[in-house]
């Protein structure tokens, strides 16, 4: 009685009467949506490993892996806390430098004559915090060493035998580099190698501070936005590290400089990735208008922000300090279901701007109604209060960088992407399958299934209630001069749900006015 997964024989030519069971995998797919609350953020820190995507979901595990928020340009803690204080919780993050970055280095001996010398495993300033302390072991004629660095649980490398002789130093470094046992790996902050010195013998309350950690992201001549482009080679730097991410939102820290705009666009359409971009500080309307137009920059899968930079309570740094509005909006973004608009929601922690001014100086000037039709007309969104709905700070138009009405909301990139990733994610598996109508019948619904769900959580919808999507995958649209070569077609149409943008409210009063009192249909509720 042989038990056989479908398609491993051939039914039609069996031979010995036997029971031959099937097992037949469910013939329709299920689709599952992606997460749509993925940021990618790129910038500088003072720690971590470079130009490697880093799953991030707290600002606690973010100083734990790059350090304390740094009060500067282009920095990630920055935009990744303005971020966090909106909602937003899963990061993918990339650090950049500018290749002047140095690890720190301490050691046990006399400087340039040590017995055992310490790098640390990343390069910048944190590591110049890292302490390496000897203490006495648990166990009988040994010692241990502890590597602290703030923030990060200590390591403990314990019971090295031998403090006395030459083999200490080689047995603390195998410890440090290798692991001592299974309860203790090797280490994650610094690497070590023995010598010169190795006569030098080991007694407990030896330590060693570290210095000459650097962490070649001071903004300047070096770091710039080209920096945190990076290149698209085997070994992808900068931006170009967050392919295949699945992030739905990027930022590149502060990256304000108008020749970058178009190749950051670049990559959000190739990648699916709704990148938020900013103008210069202090930026004027006309200028950034014109800039925006010498860039060429018109695309729904870019949000470019107007360079009125948010005053923010930097609360690591203790200061309040001017920073892009990326994080903010980004944050906001990720914290919204993709069919919604950053119109008329508001931002936390925002305590004023460079147009509206910081609360020390006193000033209070919004935007004119002139002002933001130039802006939005442009296609350049701004931070602003009030709001329609309020006096509280919020995204001003919700709208992408595309001039094209009908695609220029958020919630147009954001759903496009959504149903892109989606279907690219979970169709795949009808790769391979004889064609036939019954292959038809499962693809088709396999994307009603996932469209009525959809429907059904209100992600799409209708102004007259029909239903907002149709598909199609039958021999009409795909005959057999097609599918003899292979090919097989779904036409997929949705409807998307526009976003409310200019309420009309028309009020007739006076003392002449005649009410009209209107009847509703029988059953239709009041």
């Amino acid at each position: 009685m042989p038990i056989v997964q479908q398609g491993a024989i051939n039914t039609t030519a069996l031979v010995v009467p036997d029971l031959y069971v099937q097992i037949v995998p469910p013939q329709t797919l299920v689709l599952n949506g992606v997460p749509t609350n993925t940021v990618g953020v790129v910038g500088t820190a003072s720690w971590g490993p470079l130009n490697v995507p880093v799953i991030i979901g707290s600002m606690a595990q973010f100083a734990a892996a790059f350090g304390p928020v740094m009060a500067r340009k282009f920095d990630m803690g920055t935009q990744l806390a303005t971020a966090v204080q909106q909602g937003a919780s899963d990061f993918r993050c990339v650090r950049v430098s500018d290749g002047s970055d140095t690890a720190a280095t301490g050691g046990f001996g006399p400087a340039g004559d040590h017995a055992l010398s310490l790098t640390a495993i990343n390069t910048g300033t944190l590591g110049n915090n890292l302490v390496a302390t000897l203490s006495v072991g648990s166990a009988a004629n040994s010692l241990r060493c502890a590597l602290t660095l703030p923030g990060l649980a200590p390591e403990v490398f314990d019971n090295i035998a031998n403090a006395s002789t030459a083999g200490f130093w080689s047995a603390l470094a195998a410890a440090i580099n290798t692991g001592a046992g299974a309860l203790r790996g090797p280490s994650a902050l610094v690497a070590a190698s023995v010598g010169p010195n190795t006569t030098l013998s080991a007694t407990a309350g030896m330590s060693s501070v570290f210095a000459g950690g650097t962490d070649g992201g001071v903004p300047g001549a070096n770091v710039s936005a080209a920096t945190l482009l990076g290149v698209d080679t085997l070994q992808r730097t900068g931006m170009f590290a967050l392919r295949g991410q699945g992030c739905s939102i990027g930022v590149l820290a502060d990256a304000d400089e108008a020749t970058a705009w178009s190749v950051i666009d670049e990559f959000g359409v190739q990648e699916g990735i709704y990148m938020i971009q900013t103008g210069p500080m202090g930026d004027s309307i006309t200028n950034a208008v014109a800039a925006k137009r010498a860039a060429g920059l018109d695309s729904p899968w870019s949000k470019l922000m107007f360079g009125d930079w948010v005053w923010w309570n930097d609360a690591v740094n203790a200061t309040l300090r001017l920073v892009s509005p990326q994080g903010f909006v980004a944050g906001r973004l990720a914290n919204l279901s993709p069919e919604q608009s950053s119109l008329n929601k508001p931002l936390y922690c925002v305590v004023g701007t460079q147009q509206s001014g910081s609360p020390l100086s006193g000033q209070a000037s919004g935007y004119s109604m002139a002002e933001l039709a130039a802006l939005l007309q442009a296609g350049i969104d701004v931070i602003s209060n009030p709001q329609p709905g309020g006096a509280f700070w919020g995204v001003r138009g919700g709208h992408n960088s595309c001039s094209d009405a009908g695609r220029n909301g958020d919630n147009y990139t954001r759903l496009t992407d959504y149903l892109a990733a989606t279907l690219s994610a979970g169709m795949g598996g009808y790769v391979g399958q004889v064609i036939n109508a019954d292959l038809f019948r499962r693809i088709r619904a396999t994307l009603l299934s996932f469209l009525q769900g959809m429907l059904g959580q209100g992600l799409l919808g209708s102004n007259d209630g029909s239903q907002p999507f149709s598909v199609i995958c039958d021999t009409s649209n795909n005959p057999q001069a097609r599918t003899q070569l292979g090919y097989v077609q779904a036409d997929v149409q949705v409807e998307y749900q526009a976003i409310n943008e200019k309420f009309i409210v028309n009020v007739e009063g006076g003392q002449t006015v005649s009410v009209q009192l209107q009847t509703l249909p029988t059953g239709q509720p009041a």
